[in-house]
């Protein structure tokens, strides 16, 4: 291990992994640190993703894919479904052995990793980050890099340390708990999400296929609604579970919060680039983040590259990384709030009328174009926000 690199990535989920093989492609020398002992461990997710933008960064491993997807069923209040036939639309990974996969190819492209390396404080000098200072195997150590990419999850503390405000309200989080679950009656080849303001206050509850039997089943709530009523979102999971896989065995339970306020205000400063939870990349409607997370680390990457040929490292160089999310990504997330909060203003009635709407479309003909279409004609404000997305090339 050097003393001095040109990038450090604090993180080896899929942003920080991607950052600093895009980083190392670049021609520089990168130090990748997860304070796991195990990349990819504990999974904190429902695991599912698009196939068209996986295969943007990744070659298609079966080792790594628990089950290919090929539609979603969005079920109303009363139990009504809404089929959405999508080929090919995705797969369920197996984070395990994706996030280290993707470990992998950053060290492939000349990247340092290491494990068990926890990072406590960045070192900052006449207004820079200049590296980090962190302990591994009862040792601590310092290193100094041009920049620093915090690619460090939810719970971020690199950005904090760095002078930047990376704190989340309760409101602008949802609080998940999800059960890996056997022996369960699923549909092979289907996503499935429940809605209900008893089911999931401001929130869902989802089942991914995992294989044959086996599924990701999990319930997310809004962080205002939590313990409001003396229920977390473990309790909704639990009724959900008996109410529907009263025989499935519970083979691992995760938790954790979910940013869905957007984009954080600052994700750049003077030596420094946030990525992935850690900037609250989420998307906005529906929570997830794994590709987003790759998205950013790409262009985080993309930029420290660009960086250090100019050898310019501050705020208003690396302003690029955050002019081109918000170009590729990031510009959306404002319309997909007020989305989600209009859908989340209508009644368990209003949702179940546009489901009964939605069921008598064949499902190989239905879009989700069709069905933000329908719904948001109950909140004719939101239409507006609709063409956005569409204008966006948010539908394809």
């Amino acid at each position: 291990m050097r003393g001095e690199y040109d990038v450090v990535v604090v993180g080896a989920g899929p942003g920080g992994s991607t950052a600093a093989r895009f980083a190392a492609q670049g021609g520089l020398r990168v130090l990748l640190l997860e304070k796991r002992q195990e990349i990819g461990s504990p999974v904190r997710c429902a695991e599912g993703v698009g196939l068209q933008q996986l295969e943007e960064f990744v070659d298609i491993d079966p080792k790594w894919v628990s089950a290919w997807i090929n539609g979603g069923r969005i079920f109303s209040p009363d139990g009504t479904p809404v089929v959405v036939e999508q080929p090919g639309a995705g797969v369920v990974l197996e984070r395990k052995i994706f996030d280290r996969h993707l470990a992998e190819l950053a060290a492939e492209a000349g990247a340092e990793v290491l494990v068990k390396a926890y990072v406590f404080d960045v070192i900052k000098e006449e207004g820079f980050v200049r590296g980090v200072r962190f302990s591994h195997l009862g040792r601590t150590y310092e290193v100094r890099s041009k920049i620093v990419i915090a690619a460090d999850g939810v719970e971020s503390q690199v950005g904090r340390w760095a002078g930047l405000d990376t704190s989340l309200r309760v409101e602008e989080i949802d609080v998940c708990a999800q059960y890996l679950m056997a022996n369960v009656d699923i549909e092979p080849g289907f996503c499935d999400f429940y809605l209900g303001r008893e089911l999931a206050p401001r929130g869902y509850a989802w089942v991914f296929p995992k294989g044959d039997r086996l599924a990701n089943v999990g319930v997310g709530i809004g962080g205002a609604v939590s313990g409001g009523d003396g229920r977390l979102a473990i309790d909704y999971l639990n009724r959900f579970v008996q109410e529907r896989f009263p025989r499935g065995s519970i083979l691992s339970l995760v938790v954790g919060a979910v940013p869905v306020d957007g984009t954080l205000p600052k994700i750049v400063s003077n030596g420094l680039m946030i990525v992935g939870d850690a900037a609250h990349q989420n998307d906005p409607l529906t929570g997830g983040g794994i590709i987003n997370a790759m998205i950013a680390g790409r262009i985080a990457g993309e930029v420290a590259v660009e960086a250090v040929k100019a050898d310019d490292f501050s705020e208003g160089f690396l302003k690029r990384y955050r002019e081109r999310w918000d170009k590729e990504v990031g510009g959306t997330f404002k319309h997909l709030r007020r989305i989600r909060e209009g859908v989340l203003r209508m009644s368990d009635e209003t949702l179940d009328r546009c489901a009964h709407a939605l069921s008598k479309i064949p499902p190989d003909e239905l879009t989700p174009f069709q069905i933000f279409k329908t719904v948001l004609l109950n909140d004719p404000r939101l239409l507006w926000d609709l063409r956005h997305l569409v204008r966006l090339g948010w539908f394809g």
